[in-house]
């Protein structure tokens, strides 16, 4: 018998063996667990992916809610230490060379701890991101949210703080700071002033003020809005336990 026709044979029988047959069936019960219980969405692999089979295909979120939902289900996955980590492979990033259409748009920190796709369980494609220190909502980041929401079809804007942020310790300090650090205070001040001292309450209320003035000060969001196709929300990344808080937002 040739080398070849014996890989060849030895490849059959591990792909029909009781132990891979248990894997296979294993995996499509994990999967169908998920669906049930509305786990489904563009970050989910599933089991085809996962045997090198062709991949099933996961239906984009239609509503603002259910793209809401979504980004929670992935935090709540990637928290628990069950990261499906779909969306991030080469047939992924092919998928969306000529094309993309994010369903969220995020306005974050630019802490190197807080990478958003992997905080939320999401792929190349599916979050449309911009970044900078103090989650600060800038006529520019703004401007990057905008095209996000009305060009791309986003139906989140998202505004993400965290936990311990330096940018906001840095405001609530007023330390003298080189450069042009100090260009960030003045979008913070408000929150820090509410605060009263405590850095958390802070985050919190910084979250809140951005995500107000995203959605106050473009007529292109408050528009998007007020036909129900984008929700403005936000929330606080904790850097200990990965879990993100919803703030709630009095606009």
């Amino acid at each position: 018998m040739s080398e070849k026709f014996s890989r060849h044979a030895a490849n059959e029988a591990a792909m029909t063996s009781p132990r891979t047959s248990s894997r296979r069936m294993w995996l499509k019960q994990m999967t169908a667990t998920a669906c049930g219980c509305g786990m489904v969405g563009s970050g989910l692999m599933n089991a085809n992916t996962l045997l090198g089979e062709e991949p099933m295909q996961v239906p984009m979120p239609t509503t603002p809610q259910e793209a809401l939902d979504l980004l929670y289900h992935g935090n709540e996955r990637f928290s628990r230490g069950q990261s499906m980590a779909a969306h991030r492979d080469l047939d992924r990033v092919k998928a969306v060379a000529r094309k993309q259409s994010p369903f969220a748009a995020f306005l974050g920190c630019a802490d190197s701890r807080v990478p958003i796709e992997i905080v939320f369980d999401q792929g190349f494609g599916d979050l449309f991101v911009t970044r900078i220190a103090g989650n600060i909502a800038s006529s520019e980041n703004i401007g990057s949210l905008e095209f996000g929401a009305q060009i791309l079809g986003s139906k989140v804007i998202y505004v993400l703080g965290h936990s311990a942020c330096g940018a906001v310790t840095a405001t609530m300090e007023g330390r003298e700071v080189p450069g042009q650090i100090s260009g960030l205070f003045q979008y913070i001040r408000p929150a820090v002033k509410a605060a009263k001292g405590d850095v958390e309450v802070a985050v919190r209320e910084n979250v809140k003020n951005q995500a107000m003035l995203i959605a106050e000060s473009s007529p292109v969001i408050s528009r998007l809005v007020q036909k129900k196709e984008l929700i403005v929300a936000g929330g606080v990344y904790d850097l200990q336990s990965g879990v993100v808080t919803p703030v709630e937002m009095s606009f």
